[in-house]
This record gives structure tokens, sequence and C-alpha cells, in this order.
């Protein structure tokens, strides 16, 4: 494969870190332990075109895909910035577009491209079972059932809940009104919620769709690791430019060169597995295997950095008012969401014994 970027992607990268340099400041993302969602900062993206750029055509997008879905979240990684482009656009609007008809759409992805709606996904981790069952019920299903952490759960407008079913699982979209949720915070405090369904009535179907999720959700994982490591690097190797100790600039010690090397290998290596694991999935190539890769790395990799950029920083790099924090938070939420680098590591496993080949 050619891991050269497109021109779009590198466009459409290049627009979404011109808004976020300009909008997500100290001041806007507030103080420690502050929300995780900026609305007007949702709004501003949509109206740039940036949310609905890599959706398809026939619901009002500019038909590009998940590769420059992947540039967007790189972007938003660099800047921590605080809004739901991964659950809303990455999962949500491009499952209901992929698997619903043109009313789904009007409904649920319209007002996700104009910045008004946010839609979240409650998605096991990997090997998790579901936490919610699914009965036919008429025309339509009962659930019932919670998953604890959603992601974006606290704001959103709709959710895509994957549900066990007699002889397998489906997803299913509920509106808000039919869900109980209760606020949660993450490490990062990107606000999450405690998802509770008792017997809601659904009628909305997309099918097995839940390992398209799962799989498009783990690459904008990693897309979003990679933002956030190598923008934690670049803080950290400049800091070790600036900083003195005993009369020499921390950055001329072997000990802290070797780490930021080790570092720069790891972001290197969390970019070319997310590339790789992207274009096959775009492709409509077998990309289980990569995706597991990838995620590993992101996790693995992720873990590293993020420790790394502390150490080096120093006492002001685990201070909760220094920009760096922000970096190490995002670090660690990203690393688990999905599954950590043990669960992919063994689901790795799974595939290569089931395939040989």
């Amino acid at each position: 494969m050619d891991f050269s970027l497109t021109e779009a992607q590198q466009d459409l990268a290049s627009l979404t870190r011109r808004i976020l340099t300009d909008k997500v400041t100290p001041d806007v993302l507030g103080p420690h332990g502050s929300g995780g969602f900026d609305a007007p900062l949702w709004t501003a993206l949509a109206q740039a075109g940036v949310v609905d750029a890599a959706l398809p055509q026939s619901v009002g997008g500019g038909g590009f895909g998940l590769l420059e879905q992947c540039s967007v979240l790189a972007e938003i990684g660099r800047a921590v910035a605080p809004v739901p482009y991964l659950t809303s656009v990455v999962m949500a609007a491009a499952a209901v577009t992929e698997f619903g008809d043109g009313r789904l759409a009007e409904r649920w992805v319209v007002p996700v491209l104009r910045g008004e709606h946010v839609l979240a996904v409650a998605l096991p981790d990997y090997g998790v079972p579901c936490g919610f069952t699914a009965e036919a019920d008429g025309d339509g299903w009962r659930l019932t059932g919670a998953q604890t952490a959603v992601a974006s759960g606290a704001f959103a407008h709709g959710f895509l809940v994957e549900a066990a079913i007699d002889g397998g699982r489906q997803v299913f979209l509920l509106d808000r009104d039919s869900v109980t949720v209760s606020p949660q915070r993450t490490v990062d405090h990107a606000d999450a919620a405690l998802v509770e369904l008792s017997g809601a009535k659904s009628a909305v179907s997309l099918g097995d769709v839940g390992e398209w999720l799962r799989l498009r959700g783990t690459i904008g994982v990693c897309a979003q690791q990679l933002g956030v490591v190598e923008r934690a690097l670049e803080l950290t190797a400049a800091y070790a430019r600036e900083r003195e100790q005993f009369g020499h600039l921390i950055g001329s010690f072997q000990a802290v060169r070797q780490r930021l090397a080790d570092a720069y290998v790891d972001v290197e290596a969390v970019r070319l597995t997310l590339w790789q694991a992207a274009w096959r999935l775009s492709e409509g190539l077998p990309a289980a295997e990569e995706v597991a890769t990838a995620k590993f790395w992101a996790a693995e990799a992720g873990h590293r950095v993020a420790h790394t950029a502390v150490h080096v920083h120093g006492g002001v790099g685990i201070d909760v008012d220094h920009t760096l924090h922000r970096y190490f938070v995002a670090a660690k939420r990203l690393e688990f969401t999905l599954g950590g680098a043990t669960a992919q590591a063994r689901g790795l496993g799974d595939l290569l014994a089931a395939d040989p080949a």
C-alpha cells in the first residue's frame, strides 16, 4: 500500500487544525474537571464542512470516507478537542447511512451534519458480553440492560445500542427519551454516561452490524491516539530543549535522548499500523488482524509515550493545570477504549488460531 496521504486528507486535516488551533485554548477548555463537550466548537466544525466532509453525498456529505475521517480524528487528538466526532460521525452517522434508509438518515444524520445533534454508541469492548438484551415485541423490539461509561452519552440526542437476541446480536437506534442516562466522568473528563434501558421500545434495528461498528470505532480510537501521542512528544521534545538541570539542557542527557528516541519509534509504529488497517478497511479488504494490531500499538505505545512525556517534564508533567496533563489522561483513556493491549493481543491470537494462513 501507499502510505502517502491523499490531497483530500491533507486539506481536511489542515482545515481542522486551523479551526482547532484558533478555538481550542486553555481558557475554552476550562479548569481540570470541567465538562467534555464544546457545543460551539462542534457547530463551528460543522459550519466549516469538517463534520460532513467524510460522509456520503447521499446524505449531504462531501463523499469522502474512513481515511479522511482518520485525518480529522488525528487533528482532534493533537488538540485534545472536546468534540464527539468519533462516536457521532465515524461510528453512528456512518452506520445509519450504510445500513439505514433515507428516512433514518434525515431524522438522525442530517442534524449531526449541521452540528446540532450528537450520537453515542453503547458497544461493549472486545470479548465482553452485551450489556443489553432485546426481545421481539409485535412489530418492534423491547430492550433491557445497562452499560457504563458510554462515550458522549451524557449529552447525546440518540443512541446506537448493541443488544443480544436469540441466536445473535443486533444494533438498535433509540431516542434519548427512551433511555435513562446518568452522567459520568472519564479520566480525562470527556463526559460519558451510564445508559440503562428498562423495557424500552424500539422499532429501528440496523441488523447485526456490531462488528462493523467495532472495527471502525477501533480504527478511530487509533487515529485519535496518534494525534495525542504525536503532539505530546512534540511538547516533550521542545521542553527538553529549554529545560536546564545541573547547568545543562536535559535534552543533552543520554537517558533523556534515549527515552525520546524510543517514544519517536512508538509514535511511528502507531502511525504505520493505523494507516495500514484504515486503508484495508476502507478498501473492503479483510482487516480484523490489522485493526487488532493497530489497537495493540495505540494502547501499548500510547501508554509508553504518555509516561515518557510526564517523566521528562518532571513534576510539572503531572500537574493537572499543565497542558501536558490533558495529553496524558487522553492517552490513558484511549489506551483502554474498546479493549486495551492485552485484549487486542488475545483477540489477535484467536484470529490467527482460527485462520493460521
